[in-house]
């Protein structure tokens, strides 16, 4: 940037900065606790600052390192309760209690460990990999000599000088030195901080703003003092001191890491906090641990398994002691094979307790096959792999923003299944968030000949052919012209279009109404340099739609500098387009509070005017008495916009006299000033008395349209028994047009609503102190759910609940939420208009806490968050607030549209599929560690475990392991389609029909059933017959062997019993599983007996070769699984559940006779009270 500068010019004498005011703290606690960090600028190395030992800009996300991997990790793993057991029943293989080899006990518990510990692995991998990426990334560093270098972010110093150029990120949080704009301002965009996409203007100090070349930093230095490292994102307090000056420093001049440099070509900074230190890696922490409830109750199941297995082994060891003690009486032994009279202490009659005791230890590690040690690492693989069906699903990918759906945890897929209640945000998630400029009322005459989705929806419930009119033709002739539609602009009216509106009786106010809209507003201009097209950044879809809108109606903004705004606008006289430019001398900012914003200009005839617009709740009150003209008709304007579903804002100016300027500029700059506690309300003071007296101009109406699809999705979700909340900040009217758009509310649906907006309560107000008024608020707010609740219960018609904010601060109280919490289940609908933040968060908890059924929140801002984090469930929608909703999120889509499929075609899947998955597991293991049992009852509780040791370890690793996998992948008891043509089948999930106690303690038993067919059919075959031509009798090893056999084949063919959809791999898995088993059987019996022991040619030479084997094996899998096929066959064909009823259908072909899948509808759990669908049905009642 070239030395000669023109006169400085300072934003602070512009701007009131309330998004980055001054901390309140006193900069006196500069050098005391908590403000002790002392940075040389330009001197990273100083000898102080190595004391200090400052952190540095390497940043690590990692859950481990290299050295604490293995130690951490197993520590994670031991944390389970089953792996921990395992773990002390591996130990404890390596005594002489153990009734198995302590290698068969180790390994399965290894392999499970080892799985899970790669995949934890290879996760923290990839995290590793992202912070080299980061860390990796290049910045601009002062050498000492007035020369800059890329250097690496790792390699960064407190105190090193910064050069970061246009679109970068920042490296660290620094401080603004200077920037390419003569007063030292840079735009920034925090959208990775905050979500917000719009910019952020900071300034330097004016002691630094001179700092413009790389050679002006040779013999800088200064040093800071200031804050220690904390997680404020909006607040700093420090102080420089350069040549002997003292300068107070503020937020204004702190730059974050990881916000973007935007619209500036380069700034200086100096690192302040690198690495750790830095406020957004403060501010990270791990988000709310979520757990499913499936996975909840399968924790209890595993603790119900310990217990029984504790008390199995306890019962076992009191029979067994009672057994041993009498095994030796008067000399005479009863297990003379035992040899009670010379043994150990194992079967010593005289130790009959002892023995007892040691027994209880044997058998809790021999039951220990009831609890299914690969269950957790199954079910993780299980969910990754859902996970990756989700995120490739081609029907959820969106295009236009060519952004797929993201399972950003697998923790929560079977949850999808049983979401009970969807509590939406409105803007951005409903609808687009992206406002189009559609009316206006501009001298008491409205202009703009849109129809409004909100209006096409009122226009069909009045039965008006509207619905189908004005709209469709303009944009047929759009089409048929080839006119492209403005992004933004949706306007249409002949009367003030392509300059037609010098012809309108009020031009004059006509052309101020457009200058304003072209000059009140933040909003940042980009000249393709090529077309000449302008582009606008603006710090919301309001004010973009705004300046688009003043461009297309013929006033052009297209040049923005530190103090003037260009326009082209028409010319009255000349009827040309002519370049004006208007001096920009102040500029009050919108915030929450005041509901408007204003702009003070001085024009090219020197006349100063200030320029406001703002909501029309706090912008009619300062309207000037005497200039009242046009305030009737566009009240009644502003009314029909917002009944049409708009947003207004009311447009208003006043000129100023010079004197009454210069006086308020005095007392603006004072106000801002000050570093008091009031400094906000001494600003909001002195710009109150400015924005009065105003005159009005008009009104103008933007509409925020519907997302695609959003009314047939929330037809889906209702039709699948879904209640859905809306949570806005919207206007009521606003709010409950927009429901009536989305089939939320539909004609002839009664509504409660809940408002403090009654004349008794306004009248209060006025009179009262706050004390009273609050009492009088909180009576009134209890008495309108008591009626209502008496209106709810007194008629079984559908009832919407509509609540404003004011109201629902007083419903959100302890002795008030759960009166507020029945009627609002009681009705079809429930709307809570100006919702805050923090009041979104507590409707959501008190629904999830109030009901205990699982709750959904969709979102898409940074207000959002705190709902997102407190659902059982979040889902950020990647719209055009920026990410934090989506970082926040369990699982981000693009659109709302796409909540249907993700509910009710993969979350019904991942829930049947888990379900079915954990029921199958634990039936699996029981049904092998009852066997055990069983055998061990025979053998007198002896601890003689029935099977070799090889055979159990491999039972959970191998035999078993992989169809369960295979069902929890592919499994699908409908296709997608069906899901969707009938979501009542979703009410499976809500309603927990797969994964009650019902259903699960029924695989109990059949596990149980299985093991004693298995056992006593063997047992009773074998035990006295000669076992093939040779007159062999069997041995331990071929009864063993041979239920074992019946085991795996019992178990697989259950599996393929249990599956409604086989593909290839299931196939592969399920009779591959059973072929392993014989070729394992086949390679162990051909090695050393030393090592196969008594599994050394058992198949070979006793079983292959003996009949008896064969047809005992096919006998005790039919009788086993007989049953269950039985009351299969039953329950489908006479007492079929709903996915059954659609399974039926589509066998007997009758999924497109409408009157049969009526019927199949009709068996509704409850009545559709919402939706396109509700709607259609009562208007065929009336």
């Amino acid at each position: 940037m070239a030395r000669g500068r023109r006169r400085k010019l300072h934003l602070s004498k512009i701007y009131t900065f309330a998004c980055g005011k001054p901390s309140v703290k006193d900069h006196d606690q500069i050098g005391q606790p908590g403000f002790s960090r002392v940075v040389f600028c330009n001197e990273p190395d100083h000898y102080e600052a190595k004391i200090s030992n400052y952190a540095d800009n390497y940043v690590s996300t990692t859950k481990y390192t290299l050295a604490s991997f293995l130690p951490k990790s197993l520590f994670e793993q031991f944390r389970r309760v089953a792996n921990f057991f395992f773990l002390v029943t591996g130990i404890l293989s390596f005594t002489d209690v153990a009734p198995y080899s302590a290698v068969s006990a180790i390994l399965p518990l290894t392999i499970v460990i080892a799985a899970t510990m790669v995949k934890e692995g290879v996760e923290d991998w990839h995290r590793k990999q992202q912070d080299i990426e980061v860390n990796n990334r290049n910045v601009k560093v002062h050498n000492g000599d007035g020369t800059f270098h890329d250097t690496e972010w790792r390699n960064l110093k407190v105190g090193d000088i910064v050069k970061v150029e246009k679109d970068q990120f920042f490296p660290a949080d620094m401080l603004l030195l200077s920037s390419s704009y003569e007063d030292a301002v840079c735009y920034v965009e925090t959208m990775n901080l905050d979500g917000e996409t719009n910019l952020k203007l900071k300034q330097a100090l004016e002691a630094t703003s001179s700092l413009s070349e790389d050679s002006d930093f040779q013999d800088f230095k200064a040093v800071i003092r200031c804050e220690d490292p904390n997680a404020h994102l909006y607040t700093f307090v420090g102080t420089m001191e350069l040549e002997e000056q003292h300068c107070p420093l503020n937020p204004q001049q702190l730059l974050l890491r990881d916000s973007k440099l935007r619209n500036t070509d380069y700034i200086y900074g100096a690192v302040i906090f690198a690495g750790h230190d830095t406020k957004v890696i403060q501010n990270s922490t791990d988000a709310p641990s979520k757990r499913s409830k499936v996975e909840k109750k399968m924790d209890k199941l595993i603790y119900f398994l310990f217990f029984v297995l504790f008390v199995i082994s306890f019962v076992g060891s009191i029979i067994f002691g009672i057994i041993t003690k009498d095994d030796l009486r008067n000399g005479r032994m009863k297990r003379w094979y035992l040899r009670p009279d010379d043994t150990t202490v194992f079967f010593d009659p005289k130790k009959a307790p002892i023995a007892a005791i040691l027994h209880f230890l044997t058998a809790v590690m021999l039951y220990a096959y009831f609890i299914p040690i690969s269950l957790y690492v199954s079910i993780e693989i299980v969910k990754v792999l859902q996970s990756i069906f989700i995120n490739q699903d081609i029907q959820m990918y969106d295009e236009e923003t060519d952004k797929p759906a993201h399972a950003r945890t697998s923790n929560l897929n079977e949850e999808l299944g049983q979401v009970d209640t969807i509590l939406s945000d409105k803007t951005g998630t409903l609808t687009c968030n992206s406002m189009e400029f559609i009316k206006c009322s501009v001298a008491g005459t409205a202009y703009g000949r849109g129809i409004t989705e909100v209006e096409r929806a009122m226009a069909k419930r009045k039965g008006s052919p509207l619905a189908n009119g004005i709209n469709g033709n303009d944009e047929a002739e759009d089409a048929k012209s080839g006119k492209s539609l403005v992004k933004g602009f949706n306007f249409k009216d002949e009367r003030i279009m392509h300059g037609n509106w010098v012809n309108e009786p009020h031009a004059d106010v006509i052309r101020g109404f457009f200058r304003l809209l072209a000059i009140c507003h933040t909003a940042i201009p980009e000249v393709d340099e090529e077309t000449g097209h302008v582009s606008y950044e603006a710090e919301s879809p309001d004010e973009a739609a705004f300046v688009i809108a003043a461009r297309e109606l013929g006033f052009e903004f297209y040049k923005r500098t530190q103090t003037s705004i260009s326009i082209h606008e028409l010319d009255l006289v000349s009827g040309k387009k002519v370049e004006r430019v208007y001096d920009l001398l102040n500029v009050l900012e919108f915030n929450s509070t005041r509901k408007r914003m204003s702009v003070i200009v001085r024009n090219q005839e020197g006349k100063l005017l200030l320029l406001c617009k703002g909501a029309d709740s706090v912008m009619f009150e300062r309207l000037d008495k005497n200039h009242m003209d046009f305030e009737e008709d566009t009240r009644k304007h502003v009314n029909q916009y917002a009944d049409a579903g708009l947003r207004t804002l009311i447009l208003a100016y006043r000129e100023l006299d010079e004197g009454e300027y210069v006086e308020f500029n005095k007392k603006f700059i004072e106000a801002k000033s000050s570093v008091s506690a009031d400094r906000e309300a001494l600003i909001d003071e002195v710009t109150d008395r400015m924005e009065r007296n105003l005159v009005l101009i008009g009104a103008t109406a933007v509409e925020d349209k519907l997302q695609h699809g959003v009314p047939d999705c929330i037809d889906k979700l209702a039709q699948a028994g879904i209640k859905i909340w809306v949570l806005t900040g919207d206007k009521m009217e606003t709010a409950i047009n927009i429901g009536f758009a989305c089939s939320l509310l539909r004609q002839g649906m009664k509504q409660i609503i809940i408002s403090l907006e009654t004349p008794d309560i306004k009248a209060l107000e006025k009179v009262e102190d706050k004390a009273v008024v609050t009492k009088a608020s909180k009576e009134c707010v209890l008495q309108q759910i008591a009626t209502g609740k008496a209106q709810v219960t007194a008629n079984s018609e559908a009832y919407a609940l509509i609540i404003d904010g004011k109201s629902l601060a007083y419903a959100l109280q302890d002795d008030v939420k759960n009166l507020f919490l029945e009627l609002a289940i009681g009705c079809a609908s429930v709307i809570c208009c100006r919702s805050s933040p923090k009041q979104k968060a507590l409707v959501t908890r008190l629904v999830k806490l109030g009901t205990g059924k699982t709750t959904l929140a969709i979102g898409d801002g940074a207000n959002d968050v705190g709902m997102l984090q407190e659902a059982d469930i979040g889902i950020g929608i990647s719209g055009v607030e920026g990410m934090q909703a989506v970082m926040s999120s369990d699982v981000s889509i693009a659109q709302f549209q796409y909540l249907q499929r993700l509910l009710l075609v993969h979350g019904h899947w991942c829930y049947r599929r888990i379900s079915t998955m954990i029921c199958y597991f634990f039936y699996k293991n029981i049904t092998f560690g009852f066997t055990l049992f069983l055998y061990e009852a025979h053998a007198a509780f002896s601890g003689q475990p029935a099977y070799n040791d090889w055979f159990m370890t491999f039972y959970n690793v191998f035999f078993t392991s992989l169809p369960p996998i295979a069902l929890g992948i592919f499994d699908q008891d409908v296709s997608a389609r069906f899901c969707l043509k009938f979501p009542l089948l979703y009410q499976e999930g809500v309603q927990n029909v797969l994964f009650n106690w019902r259903r699960i303690l029924s695989w109990m038993f059949n596990g149980v059933y299985s093991a004693m067919i298995i056992f006593f059919f063997c047992i009773r075959a074998l035990e006295s017959e000669a076992f093939n031509s040779a007159g062999k009798t069997v041995g331990w090893e071929i009864l063993g062997t041979t239920m074992y056999t019946c085991v795996i084949w019992v178990v697989n063919c259950q599996m393929a019993l249990a599956i409604n959809y086989f593909t290839l791999i299931q196939h592969i898995f399920i009779w591959g599983s059973i072929a392993l088993w014989y070729l394992f059987l086949i390679a162990f019996g051909a090695m050393s007996p030393s090592f196969s022991s008594t599994a050394y040619q058992v198949f070979v030479e006793a079983l292959a070769p003996a009949p008896t084997f064969w047809f005992l094996t096919l006998f005790v899998v039919i009788s086993a699984l007989l049953p269950f096929y039985a009351y299969s066959a039953l329950q489908m064909r006479f007492f079929p559940m709903y996915h059954g009823m659609i399974q039926w259908l589509r066998l007997e072909g009758q999924t497109d006779d409408p009157e049969y899948c009526n019927m199949v509808r009709q068996r509704s759990i409850r009545p559709q009270t919402v939706g396109v669908s509700a709607r259609r049905v009562a208007r065929t009642r009336r």
